[in-house]
């Protein structure tokens, strides 16, 4: 190779040494910009949000009325506070409850501030701390069948009890409900063993309405918030402690409000249910047998364990296919968190106690002391 191709060779590997060190340059220089300008948008971000999450005004006197239909979205209520005033941004308000789990929201006509944080008007609206007062109330008592719901309902609001039973059953409103509440009510509501898709998912409470006559929706609405809000945590719970479903959740817990008295020991009545679910016992549960015959009575006879049903727990295994009643917290707790025993067996005395026994040669002498004596 002679000493100009040498020269030439040297000359052109220079250049392209060159041009990569001007390439890194460069690409270095680029990358230093849109860290920079990365750094600038996301710092301006969280000071953004830092500033919508504090008072709109801190030293606003001003105090205004604002209204929270029933139903509202989280995304609906923060456009409400937002277009008032109240809040400086919807968004952030949205992705603030769902951050913090917050939830229960209730309708209502709110007196809220400029002055007051986020945190202050989740808190009231929370709490239900409203201006105005209820135009009417309406109580659903633990324990309460989905007919009997029906009757206070109508009740209520001077509607046809028939009509209202009927929309509550109603296969196009339980799907546009399904729709609102996929957490809460899931597919399990739809199995066609169920007697009534909504049976023990409409919470026992005191419900404050604030118009004239509200819509069946609108008070089925008003419960289905209720019913998420409270069991948020006994869902949690339920899945991580017994492997509970929501639906299954609360049909335990249906049984246990259905059997206990007053005087009963629920957490003690759950040990039994899961004892004997557990050796693959039936349940043989009267309450069941006579939400199987849509009757209400104080005793069960032999004739009733014959009803052909899977609701009949004296003829199937397992849980029933739903709830058979609403139920409280403290059942709800039972559920969840059951006390342990030994005990396969119980039956409720005249006085209103509770036996519990652990075979069933205890129980029939139980039995025969507190029942068939009796007679």
């Amino acid at each position: 190779m002679t000493g100009d191709k040498k020269d030439i060779i040297r000359q052109k590997m220079l250049e392209h040494q060159n041009e990569a060190r001007i390439v890194r340059k460069i690409v270095l220089i680029i990358s230093i910009i849109l860290i920079f300008v990365f750094a600038l948008i996301g710092g301006g971000g969280y000071l953004y949000i830092q500033s919508a999450l504090k008072p709109v005004d801190p030293d606003s006197k001003v105090k205004k009325k604002v209204e929270i239909p029933i139903g509202s979205s989280v995304s609906g209520i923060g456009e409400r506070l937002e277009k008032n005033g109240i809040i400086k941004d919807a968004k952030v308000f949205k992705y603030y409850v769902k951050f913090k789990n917050e939830s229960g929201f209730m309708a209502g006509i709110y007196e809220l501030s400029p002055s007051m944080d986020i945190q202050e008007i989740v808190d009231r609206l929370k709490t239900g701390k409203v201006l105005a007062e209820a135009s009417f109330k309406i109580t659903i008592p633990e324990g309460k069948q989905l007919k009997e719901i029906a009757a206070i309902m109508a009740k209520a609001t001077n509607q046809d009890e028939t009509q209202v039973f009927n929309q509550l059953n109603d296969k196009e409103f339980i799907k546009e409900l399904m729709n609102k509440y996929p957490d809460l009510l899931t597919s399990d509501i739809l199995n066609p063993q169920i007697k009534y898709p909504l049976e023990g998912y409409l919470f026992p409470a005191t419900y404050p309405f604030y118009k004239p006559n509200p819509t069946v929706e609108e008070m089925v609405i008003a419960m289905l918030n209720k019913s998420q809000h409270v069991l948020a945590d006994y869902i949690e719970r339920g899945k991580k402690e017994k492997n509970l479903t929501v639906h299954q959740l609360l049909t335990m817990a249906s049984l246990i409000e259905e059997e206990a008295t007053e005087q009963a020991d629920r957490k003690r009545i759950a040990s039994v249910f899961y004892n004997r679910i557990e050796k693959g016992m039936m349940l043989q549960t009267d309450p069941t047998v006579l939400y199987a015959q849509g009757k209400h009575k104080e005793r069960v006879v032999y004739k009733d364990l014959e009803v052909d049903s899977p609701y009949n727990t004296y003829k199937h295994t397992g849980l029933p296919p739903g709830p058979i009643a609403n139920a409280g917290r403290v059942s709800l707790e039972a559920a969840v968190d059951p006390e342990e025993s030994d005990f396969y067996y119980f039956l409720a005395t005249s006085d209103g106690k509770v036996v519990f026994t652990k075979t069933l040669e205890e129980h029939n002498k139980e039995k025969a002391k507190h029942i068939t004596n009796k007679k």
